[in-house]
């Protein structure tokens, strides 16, 4: 690890819940003054808020988020997290032991929008447990408990290491870092069973252009539909310089592609509940026996069969992370005016408006409304634009 480190005071947020006072003055009032003003005088004194301390912690570079931040390391052994369970972490070190991780007290007391420290795919250092039992096979679907004949090493995580290549979203007034540290986001649509929704498409675009990652779009299950309807669709992704797969899980149509683009990459699959990312993954490398899931006959919507996000190894090389379902993708942390610049299709327009605070949603003089009329731009692109200037959740 770098030494060259500095130690910058931050926010600790409170370990527990408020306790109670010591004397409920409604149950307990005696009616007399002295048991007033002895239950007052034992009352404790607490900072306000959700904050209620502050330390000093060591920081590699000029960013205060978790990634950066760590406790003392320096003897921890570097490993990368395959999958999290709750409160455990599944970590490979780089000799490939596998190690079942808690997180140190430290690291989830930081003040952080995010809903987890640690995510799939993270770079940590942790400290393990020289009392564990090193296994030679990999850890089975769920954490290894008593009853399976495989210990894990045990270990806790001290540092995360900063992080490239994420894709996230906003999920109850918090940040979901789906995964961290991968090159490309391969964004899965059904043509059918559940239905296409080009709106979600776009919105994976602007997540993966904020993320830094390289989108490819999927358009699975071909076999249920026309491919010749998909011309339109596929052509205003192309022009965009984005590949787009027509794929079938079922015949194996684009299958040999497919892998061809996984080759040598660290890829996240995400999409909708039943477009098929683990079939596709089973049709990729038939080794990793995923589990999956007919769509659902009374609603048409995918059945919740992937429950978390697993960092899964190529046999062409490579990397892949199989996520759950998500129903809606909200960016995270994006103000309203700042949309614009995830659309790389309207820059050309933008600095044509009349005015420089354009909005494209009101103003007369806009060029982005103007192109969309003279169908310069994708009116349906322009929508998804629209909804998420506005906020709107889309499923």
């Amino acid at each position: 690890m770098s030494k060259d480190k500095k130690k910058v005071r931050v926010e600790m947020r409170k370990n527990r819940t408020k306790p109670p006072r010591e004397n409920d003055l409604t149950r307990d009032y005696k009616g007399d003054a002295s048991s007033t003003d002895e239950s007052k005088a034992s009352e404790r004194v607490r900072a306000k808020g959700d904050l209620s301390r502050y330390r000093h912690v060591a920081q590699d570079g000029p960013d205060g988020g978790t990634g950066q931040l760590s406790g003392d390391a320096s003897d921890g052994i570097r490993g990368r997290v395959i999958r999290v369970h709750g409160l455990a972490s599944v970590v490979e070190a780089d000799d490939g032991r596998i190690f079942r991780c808690a997180i140190r007290r430290l690291l989830k007391s930081l003040a952080t929008d995010e809903r987890s420290v640690v995510t799939t795919g993270d770079v940590v250092w942790f400290r393990p447990d020289r009392a564990g039992l090193v296994v030679e096979e990999p850890v089975a679907d769920s954490i290894p408990d008593t009853e399976q004949s495989a210990p894990v090493l045990e270990g806790v995580i001290e540092r995360v290491e900063p992080r490239h290549g994420v894709l996230t979203r906003a999920s109850r007034r918090r940040e979901q870092v789906l995964v961290a540290n991968v090159d490309q986001v391969a964004i899965v649509i059904s043509l059918v069973q559940p239905t296409l929704k080009p709106h979600l498409i776009d919105r994976y675009l602007a997540a993966a252009e904020k993320g830094e990652l390289k989108p490819v779009v999927i358009l699975n299950k071909v076999d249920l539909a026309d491919p010749a309807e998909l011309q339109p669709l596929v052509g205003s992704y192309a022009q965009l310089g984005i590949p787009v797969m027509l794929t079938s899980a079922q015949t194996g149509v684009g299958i040999g592609r497919l892998r061809e683009q996984l080759r040598g990459r660290s890829t996240v699959f995400s999409g909708q509940s039943g477009v098929g990312k683990s079939s596709l993954l089973n049709a990729v490398q038939p080794g990793l026996a995923l589990s999956v899931k007919t769509v659902s006959e009374v609603n048409n919507k995918g059945r919740h069969t992937t429950t978390y996000a697993q960092l899964l190894k190529l046999e062409t090389g490579g990397w892949v992370v199989d996520t759950p379902g998500v129903r809606q993708l909200q960016l995270w942390d994006v103000r309203a005016e700042e949309v614009e610049g995830y659309f790389r299709d309207f820059r050309p327009f933008v600095a044509l408006c009349e005015f420089p605070d354009c909005t494209h949603t009101h103003e007369s003089g806009c060029a982005v409304k103007t192109a969309v009329t003279r169908c310069q731009l994708s009116s349906r692109r322009y929508h998804s634009y629209l909804g998420m200037f506005h906020g709107t959740a889309s499923e």
